[in-house]
C-alpha cells in the first residue's frame, strides 16, 4: 500500500478491533447452531423413530447456511464494491445477530409440530447470507487499512475472531450443559442464543466508530468503481477465484471435523461426555487465538505460500492421527488430538486473510475474496459433518474413511498454493492499474 494510501497507526488499530469484535460476535452466532445442531438439535427440532436420520437433518440444516454464503458473498460483495466496506459490515452483524437470537425464542417441534424446523432453517439461511458477506468486507477494512508490510498480520487477527467466536460460543455453551439435562432440554439451551442481543448491541456500537477503507475511499474519489463488480471477476480474475477456493479446502473440510463432526463421533459412537470434547474444543480455540496472528506475522516475513503449505502438509500427515488419539478415550489426549488440529489449521488460516484478498483489484476486492471465500463453504466445510458421519455410518462406526477424506481435502489444497503465485510484497493498490490476471 502506498504510504499517502496508510492511515494512522492508530486509527488502523481501531479498525483492526472492530473487524475482529464485529467478526468474533458473528462467528460465535455461527458456531452456536453448529454446536447445537451436533448435540440437540435432532431431539428438538428433528425428532424421528431413527437417530442416524435425526442426526442428518440437523447436520443438513447447518450445512444449508453454508449454501447461502456464496449468495451473501456476491451481493454484499456487490454493494460492498460500489457503496463501501463499513456499511456492509454493519449490516451483516444486524442480519446474523437477530437470527441468533430469534432462534434463542423459537418454539421446538412438540409445540409447533413441523413448523418449528421450517423456521430454524430460515433463520440458518439468514445467518448464511449474512456471514457470507461479512467476511470479506471485514478482511479488506483491516488488510486495505494496513501498512503495506503487515498486511499478514492485520489480515490474521480478523480472522482471530472465528476462534474467538469459537471460545466463546463452546463456552457459553458448556455452562448451559452443566445443567440437569431435563432443564436443557426445556430452556437452558437458549441462553447462548439469547445472549447473542447482547453482543450484537456492543458489535453495532464498535462498528458505527471506525472510518471508511482509504484505498475504497480513493477509488470513489476517482470515480473508480467498477459497475458490476461480480462481472469483472470473473472476467479478470477467474483463475484467482479456483485458487481461493482449493485454497480453502483443506482449511474448510478440516476445521468442521475437528470442531463440529468430533462432538458427534465421540459422544454417539464412542460414548464420551460432551463436557470432554467442548472442552477439548475451548482450549484448542484458545490456543489457536496465539497461533493465528504468529502464522500472519510468519507470512510477512517468508511469505503466504510456504506458511500455506506447512499447514496443509500437517492436515494430510495428521488426519489419521487426529482420530487416533480421540479414540484412546483418554481425555488429556483428547484434548492433545484438537489442539495440535487447529494449530496445523491455523497455518493455514492465519495468512489466509491477506493472500486471498491479495488476489484481486481494489474494484473488485469485495467481491472476488468475499466469492472465491464462500464457494468453498458449502463444497468443503459445509458438508463436512454430514459426509463424515455417513462415512462413520457405512464403515459401522470406524474413523479411517473421514481421514481419507480429509487427506484429499488437503491435496486439493496443497495443488492449488502450489499453483498460485506468491502475493505478500504485492502493491495491492495497483492491482486495477496492471489488471493483473491469474
Amino acid at each position: 500500500m502506498s504510504d499517502e494510501l496508510s492511515p494512522p497507526r492508530p486509527r488502523v488499530g481501531r479498525v483492526v478491533l472492530a473487524s475482529f469484535v464485529g467478526t468474533m460476535i458473528e462467528w460465535y452466532d455461527f458456531f452456536l447452531y453448529g454446536t447445537a445442531a451436533a448435540l440437540v438439535f435432532d431431539r428438538l427440532f428433528f425428532p424421528s423413530d431413527d437417530e442416524f436420520v435425526s442426526r442428518m437433518a440437523a447436520f443438513g440444516s447447518f450445512a444449508l447456511g453454508f449454501f447461502m454464503r456464496p449468495l451473501g458473498g456476491v451481493v454484499f460483495g456487490h454493494f460492498g464494491d460500489r457503496i463501501g466496506r463499513k456499511a456492509m459490515l454493519i449490516t451483516t452483524l444486524l442480519m446474523m445477530g437477530m437470527a441468533t437470537f430469534l432462534i434463542g425464542v423459537l418454539p421446538t417441534y412438540n409445540t409447533i409440530g413441523v413448523a418449528a424446523p421450517c423456521i430454524l432453517i430460515l433463520l440458518r439461511l439468514v445467518q448464511g447470507l449474512g456471514v457470507g458477506g461479512e467476511w470479506g468486507g471485514a478482511v479488506l477494512m483491516a488488510v486495505e487499512h494496513g501498512h503495506a508490510g503487515k498486511r499478514g498480520f492485520y489480515g490474521s487477527c480478523v480472522q482471530m475472531g472465528v476462534p474467538a467466536g469459537l471460545l466463546l460460543a463452546t463456552g457459553v455453551f458448556s455452562i448451559s450443559l452443566s445443567l440437569p439435562e431435563e432443564q436443557f432440554l426445556r430452556w437452558g439451551w437458549r441462553v447462548p442464543f439469547l445472549l447473542g442481543i447482547v453482543l450484537l448491541a456492543v458489535g453495532m456500537f464498535i462498528r458505527f466508530q471506525v472510518f471508511e477503507s482509504p484505498l475504497f475511499a480513493e477509488s470513489q474519489k476517482k470515480n473508480d468503481v467498477s459497475p458490476m463488480p461480480i462481472l469483472e471477476v470473473f472476467s479478470k480474475y477467474r483463475r484467482s477465484v479456483f485458487l481461493a477456493i482449493g485454497a480453502r479446502f483443506a482449511e474448510n473440510v478440516c476445521f468442521y471435523i475437528f470442531t463440529v463432526f468430533v462432538l458427534t463421533y465421540a459422544t454417539d459412537y464412542l460414548q464420551l461426555p460432551k463436557q470432554t470434547i467442548l472442552n477439548g474444543i475451548w482450549i484448542a480455540a484458545a490456543v489457536q487465538i496465539v497461533v493465528i496472528p504468529l502464522s500472519g506475522i510468519l507470512s510477512d516475513r517468508v511469505g503466504r505460500r510456504p506458511v500455506y503449505l506447512a499447514g496443509a502438509v500437517f492436515m494430510f500427515v495428521f488426519a489419521f492421527p487426529f482420530f487416533w488419539l480421540i479414540e484412546t478415550q483418554q481425555t488429556l489426549l483428547i484434548w492433545l488430538s484438537i489442539v495440535l488440529a487447529l494449530v496445523g489449521h491455523s497455518l493455514m488460516y492465519g495468512p489466509q486473510a491477506a493472500f486471498l484478498s491479495e488476489l484481486f483489484g481494489t474494484r473488485v476486492r469485495y467481491s472476488g475474496a468475499s466469492v472465491g471465500y464462500q464457494l468453498a463453504s458449502p463444497l468443503a466445510g459445509g458438508i463436512a459433518p454430514m459426509i463424515a458421519a455417513a462415512l462413520v455410518e457405512w464403515s459401522g462406526g470406524a474413523s479411517w474413511p473421514v481421514s481419507v477424506y480429509m487427506m484429499i481435502a488437503a491435496i486439493v489444497t496443497l495443488l492449488s498454493i502450489i499453483l498460485a503465485t506468491e502475493t505478500a510484497h504485492s502493491d495491492i493498490s495497483d492491482l486495477d492499474h496492471t489488471s493483473r490476471r491469474r
